[in-house]
């Protein structure tokens, strides 16, 4: 039931916004009483929290996957952190687009524990392309903090106007960002 409750709470926050949902508009839409939410949740508040926290930790371990893989080299392990990101727009586009929208209101203590991890995502994939410059995949003249932040913002974006049924597939569209973060647009 605490599923159930997440999921249809992420389309209603997707699809209403946080503000706009109330906890009876959650449980209306799968039979059950404020009584069942409260079981699982002390408050809405909560609950994005931990819509949050869940989707960013499973962000987390398979971006500690990929980043572990001994037989990837750094652009690999580049194109495969992209490739996470947009990959999961298609099953995880909702909870993304309420982690950057709705973030807002969050309380300051949980606003703490969302920042950390995100952080923790943004300095493992730094510390990737600091591991890629010093074996002489990447430039030695970038900084390496920027261009982490850069990569993020451009691929995390991507949840607003990227349609994984469209006209573009999810490959093609990491194929030319990596292309673009590698070679840039310069003729």
């Amino acid at each position: 039931m605490k599923e159930k409750i997440i999921r249809e709470s992420i389309d209603l926050f997707d699809e209403k916004g946080f503000i706009e949902t109330s906890i009876q508009d959650i449980v209306g839409n799968i039979g059950v009483t404020k009584g069942t939410f409260y079981y699982y949740f002390e408050s809405k508040q909560e609950l994005l929290r931990d819509i949050h926290l869940s989707y960013l930790q499973e962000l987390l371990e398979e971006q500690q996957i990929i980043l572990g893989d001994k037989d990837k080299n750094h652009i690999d392990k580049l194109y495969s952190v992209i490739y996470l990101l947009i990959r999961k727009i298609k099953s995880h586009g909702p909870n993304a687009r309420i982690l950057f929208r709705e973030m807002r209101h969050l309380t300051k203590e949980n606003m703490e524990q969302i920042k950390k991890k995100r952080k923790e995502f943004r300095n493992n994939f730094k510390a990737m392309i600091e591991e890629g410059i010093q074996v002489g995949e990447f430039k030695n003249n970038i900084r390496s903090d920027i261009l982490a932040i850069g990569i993020l913002s451009m691929t995390n974006r991507s949840y607003y106007w990227y349609n994984p049924d469209g006209e573009i597939d999810e490959r093609e569209l990491v194929d030319l960002y990596l292309e673009l973060i590698l070679n840039g647009i310069k003729a």
